[in-house]
Parts: structure tokens; C-alpha cells; sequence
């Protein structure tokens, strides 16, 4: 009995085997073939790994300490504003904020505040290391390192101050180290407006020229 044509295992339709040369050819196309599915699923490997990390909240200074989950809610970078009738009293800047008491408090960390006068120009910046603020009272108090420049360039130095928005005054209890051209004045606890043209020491008041050269030195 004649076998028919293309019924013999491993013969091409006409009935001759394929040649070695023609195994060749199909192997180098498979192997071709998975090179660019691998090239392809290594490609989406790194797409869906982009995703992942664009999702991903940015990281901050303070943020990679880790935050409290007691918090009601947790702001990287945030920005608020202090107002008292309509006019804009202050700006404040921070690196991580965290809300608490049905966001009635807010605690900062590494905060810059920009203080405004009733016409809207600017006064002073703070600088602390830690902020808080107390919606229902309008009042911001800043700790730790606290450095306050007004616009015409003196320096006050101090570990507290507290900011109340309604009567526009700046007030603190600790030591303090207020400088300017010529004069550098220090105490402990003062009342002043942001600016520091209307400044109160409490107690311990000192006063010095700076820059003075004493004759026979």
C-alpha cells in the first residue's frame, strides 16, 4: 500500500523531508521571535514600575521621620493663610503640617512665615523649626531656632514667640537677641509688633553699640 503524500511524520507536503538548512531557517525565526517578546515584557516590566513610583507621595525632610497616625489628616508642603477682617496678616509655609481636633489645630514642622502689614507689603520673615496654629484664635506660635528678619534687616533670635493675628502682636517669655546696624539689644520676653519698630522688652534689658572701637584697644 503506496503511502500518499504529506502523510509521512516529518515530510513537507510534496512528501520530501525538510532539509537541515530549512531547520535552520525555523529555528532562527523562534529564536528571533522570543528575543522581541522578551525585549517587549521587559519593556512593560519598567513602564508599570514608573507607575508605581509616580504614584508614590512625595518624600519630605521632616515627612521621612515618619508622622503621627493619630492625626486627622497629614500635608506635605503646605501653604496657609492668616487673615483677620479681610486683610492678610501672615503666610505660612511648612514642611509637613498635621491636623488635629476636627482641624481646629495645626502642628508644622520646619516653617517659614511671611508677615504682611494692614497695606499688604511685607514686614518680617520667621524661620522655626516647629509651628502651630490655632484656627479658632487666629494665633501661631513657632519654636526652636525662631529667626525673624524684618524688611529693613534686623535680626531677632529667640527659641519662642507666639503671633496673635487679632491685635497684629508678636509676643514670647524666653531670652532673645535683637540686632540691627550699630545696636544690638537682648532681654527676656518682649511684646512687638511683626515689624519690630514698636518693640517692649520685659525684663533683663541690655543694650550695646556694635562696630564701636574703643580708644586704647
Amino acid at each position: 500500500m503506496k503511502r500518499q503524500a504529506g502523510d509521512g511524520r516529518g515530510e513537507t507536503g510534496d512528501g520530501r523531508r525538510p532539509s537541515a538548512k530549512g531547520k535552520r531557517a525555523i529555528s532562527d525565526d523562534a529564536a528571533a521571535a522570543f528575543r522581541r517578546l522578551a525585549r517587549f515584557a521587559a519593556a512593560l516590566a519598567v513602564v508599570a514600575l514608573g507607575g508605581c513610583e509616580r504614584a508614590q507621595a512625595p518624600k519630605t525632610a521632616a515627612g521621612a521621620g515618619g508622622v503621627d497616625p493619630n492625626a486627622d489628616q497629614v500635608v506635605f508642603g503646605s501653604r496657609t493663610l492668616v487673615t483677620e477682617g479681610g486683610l492678610r496678616r501672615a503666610e505660612v509655609f511648612s514642611d509637613t503640617a498635621l491636623f488635629y481636633d476636627d482641624n481646629t489645630r495645626m502642628d508644622m514642622r520646619i516653617v517659614r512665615t511671611i508677615f504682611y502689614s494692614s497695606g499688604g507689603a511685607k514686614d518680617a520673615v520667621l524661620t522655626s523649626r516647629t509651628g502651630r496654629y490655632l484656627t479658632r484664635d487666629n494665633v501661631l506660635e513657632a519654636k526652636g531656632n525662631v529667626v525673624i528678619i524684618t524688611a529693613d534687616g534686623r535680626r531677632l533670635v529667640t527659641e519662642q514667640i507666639k503671633f496673635d493675628s487679632r491685635v497684629n502682636q508678636i509676643s514670647s517669655d524666653s531670652a532673645f537677641v535683637l540686632t540691627e546696624e550699630g545696636r544690638e539689644a537682648s532681654g527676656v520676653g518682649f511684646v512687638s509688633d511683626p515689624d519690630m519698630n514698636n518693640l517692649r522688652i520685659l525684663k533683663g534689658s541690655r543694650a550695646k553699640a556694635r562696630g564701636v572701637k574703643v580708644p586704647g584697644t
